[in-house]
């Protein structure tokens, strides 16, 4: 019976994720300037994830492979970079309204 679920779930998740990647995908084929703003969002994306994992660290921890820790660090990295540009957007927002 758990076999069953377990294998219905890992249906819908897939249908989930071509829904939440197939639609936005067919919305901006319709529409170029969105498209190619989605390309800049992920090439920015790319960018910020190149970068972390040139300055990531591939010493091993533990059981962990080198490559194993360089991608670690990389996503470490990656999510300081996002997070501190989130509350910097946060903030320059607030800013300017309150200077409005």
């Amino acid at each position: 019976m758990v076999d069953v679920g377990l294998f219905i779930s890992y249906i819908l998740i897939g249908v989930c994720v071509l829904t939440a990647v197939g639609m936005p995908l067919v919305k901006a084929f319709g529409d170029p300037d969105s498209l190619k703003k989605m390309g800049i969002g992920v090439g920015a994306l790319l960018v910020v994830f190149v970068i972390s994992y040139l300055i990531a660290d591939g010493t091993p921890q533990g059981d962990a492979s080198g490559t194993t820790a360089k991608m670690v660090g990389a996503g470490i990295y990656t999510f300081y970079i996002l997070a501190l540009g989130a509350v910097g957007g946060i903030v320059y927002t607030e800013i300017k309204k309150a200077a409005e």
